[in-house]
């Protein structure tokens, strides 16, 4: 259960980590404690989530009375979410399992170590979420200067060296889309039209290795890509319209057009379903209902 960046020199492994925690438990064998022979590492997942397949194993065995005692070589190995901790808490008390950090003179089976325990994890959680909010820091100042800090390339761009340039393929089918939507007039047509001629998604390869294969263009996915202004050269962040550090794909004028029709088509069907809505009343109640749009 490690993020191997914050632990010493010395213990810089997972294995280091076990074998201090075994160690420890030799020690207690005058406690006739006993070692079990399955390990529960969570090598390589951040102690900042509980979702994780070694914490979810050692919880489905303490339930099943496997465990009496869990030895940690440090409290936040476990977690550093204070919410989470009292969970956990909750469900060692329940089966009677307490747990012992060899680092820190903690035992969840005395009152004074779980006062102790909670102040610990006050810390861990804060240092957490200051870091997370020196992330969002470093995130928005990069924005704001016009640096590209990461996420999700649009369709038409790729990174090469840090830097967001145009995919010229791709670019040349945004930009097919964009005049094939003013020349269509409505989304309803312009997906017919790709379904049609088989323009579908870009493929996409995330960070563990899963492949989103391509596939057909939706309605909701249609409508944010031609609302993206990631297509005229900027980004959009907490509300803020900024110079994004991408050069454009479409033409403002180009844009701009698009946004009014889109505008247009969302406006004529807010009328349709008044209208429907009001055919629905007229049937129901046979009167016939005057309306003026303005």
């Amino acid at each position: 259960m490690s993020d191997e960046r914050n632990l010493s020199p010395r213990f810089n492994s997972i294995d280091a980590q076990y074998e201090a925690c075994s160690d420890y438990i030799l020690s207690q064998a005058h406690e006739d404690w006993v070692e079990l022979a399955e390990r529960y590492d969570d090598d390589g997942f951040s102690g900042g989530t509980i979702e994780r397949p070694a914490l979810r194993r050692l919880c489905r065995d303490l339930r099943l009375g496997k465990i009496d005692i869990i030895v940690l070589y440090k409290i936040d190995r476990l977690t550093r979410s204070l919410r989470d901790f009292v969970k956990l808490l909750e469900l060692l008390d329940r089966y009677q399992v307490s747990f012992v950090s060899v680092t820190q003179p903690l035992n969840t089976a005395t009152s004074m170590g779980r006062m102790l325990l909670n102040v610990l994890l006050s810390f861990a959680e804060y240092e957490r979420e200051l870091a997370s909010e020196r992330i969002y820091d470093k995130i928005a100042a990069s924005k704001r200067k016009g640096v590209w800090a990461g996420g999700p390339i649009a369709l038409g761009y790729q990174t090469h060296n840090g830097k967001v340039i145009i995919n010229t393929g791709e670019a040349r089918q945004v930009r097919m889309v964009f005049n094939k939507y003013l020349e269509l007039g409505t989304l309803s047509l312009l997906l017919e039209y790709l379904a049609g001629h088989g323009i579908v998604t870009r493929q996409r390869v995330l960070k563990n290795g899963t492949v989103r294969r391509a596939s057909p263009f939706t309605h909701a996915g249609l409508g944010g890509m031609l609302r993206n202004r990631t297509y005229i050269g900027q980004v959009v962040f907490e509300g803020e319209v900024l110079k994004g550090p991408q050069p454009p794909i479409i033409d403002r004028m180009t844009f701009d057009e698009v946004q009014r029709q889109l505008d247009r088509q969302r406006i004529g069907r807010n009328r349709a379903q008044i209208v429907d809505a009001v055919g629905t009343a007229k049937d129901a109640s046979g009167q016939v209902l005057a309306l003026r749009f303005v």
